[in-house]
């Protein structure tokens, strides 16, 4: 893995940070797409990725502290300031607060910005598991003999560091009992970034397609919320991180969640045919250069 790609005199450039900046820069620009196919107010695009850089990084940073404190409490300053480390679901749901706080003041429904910026999510989500796979920060799978299995000895956090953990042995012994000495830094494993990856890109495809349907608005978003949660679901079955109920992880509670509540609202939008899509306001002309 490449955590580090080149430096720049006495500046390194990360391949998480690289690829988390692509994906916002793709992601806004698909958003403008989106809002001035709604005929929405295009600054909108730019302030809504403002907001979502700067709360989505901060509630990412915030539960991935959250879900490794023991490692947090051990080396604050360091897991703190490691340019890895963001765990998604906190970045979507202090993101979504803010952006809906700021949604709401401008007078627009917010299921309409959802429903636009839900390809984006998806895509943007995709190419950031791109950085995880590449700085090899933990998020890979289980050990696998399958032949597109990936060794992540040189990432950030190498397998060696999280496998042979009490908890894990705990969690997953058919797993040491593979690896009786521990698993070593050297064993081939799921390359779930990957997976990630190329589901993201599908349901991208998909969503980008859909959203030029006249559906009524926030029924794009709950699909969007239906595969994405039943896609994360799914690929935890394969990582390892702690299981905290029903033998399943945070993330796939969190998923579960979001499934329901897409399930839901899709069913609500199904059943509650008399609803009326929003109209926006006419655009106010370009004040012109004097």
């Amino acid at each position: 893995m490449y955590p580090e790609l080149f430096k720049i005199g006495p500046l390194t450039v990360y391949s998480y940070g690289l690829m988390l900046g692509i994906s916002f820069i793709l992601g806004s620009y698909f958003l403008n797409k989106q809002i001035e196919r709604k005929k929405l107010d295009p600054n909108i695009a730019t302030e809504t990725t403002l907001l979502a850089i700067v709360f989505g990084v901060a509630g990412g940073k915030l539960f991935h502290l959250l879900e490794h404190w023991k490692q947090f409490v051990a080396d604050p300053v360091g897991m703190a300031f490691s340019p890895g480390g963001l765990t998604f679901y906190g970045g979507l749901i202090l993101a979504i607060i803010a952006i809906y706080i700021y949604i709401r003041r401008k007078k627009i429904p917010f299921l309409v910005l959802a429903d636009a910026a839900a390809p984006s999510l998806a895509l943007s989500y995709g190419i950031g598991r791109i950085g995880c796979h590449l700085a090899g920060d933990g998020d890979y799978g289980i050990p696998t003999d399958l032949p597109w299995g990936m060794v992540y000895s040189n990432g950030t956090v190498p397998p060696s560091a999280i496998f042979n953990t009490e908890e894990m042995a705990k969690q997953f012994p058919s797993i040491l009992d593979k690896f009786p000495n521990g698993v070593p830094d050297t064993a081939a494993l799921h390359p779930t970034p990957l997976y990630e990856f190329i589901v993201g890109a599908i349901l991208f495809y998909l969503l980008w397609k859909l959203s030029k349907k006249d559906w009524m608005d926030g029924k794009l978003f709950m699909l969007y919320l239906i595969l994405s949660g039943t896609s994360r679901l799914l690929v935890e079955f394969i990582r390892l991180n702690p299981r905290l109920m029903f033998g399943l992880s945070e993330a796939q509670l969190i998923s579960a969640g979001l499934i329901v509540i897409g399930i839901a609202g899709w069913f609500h939008f199904i059943y509650h045919k008399e609803l009326v899509k929003y109209v926006p306001p006419p655009l106010k002309p370009k004040e012109s250069k004097k």
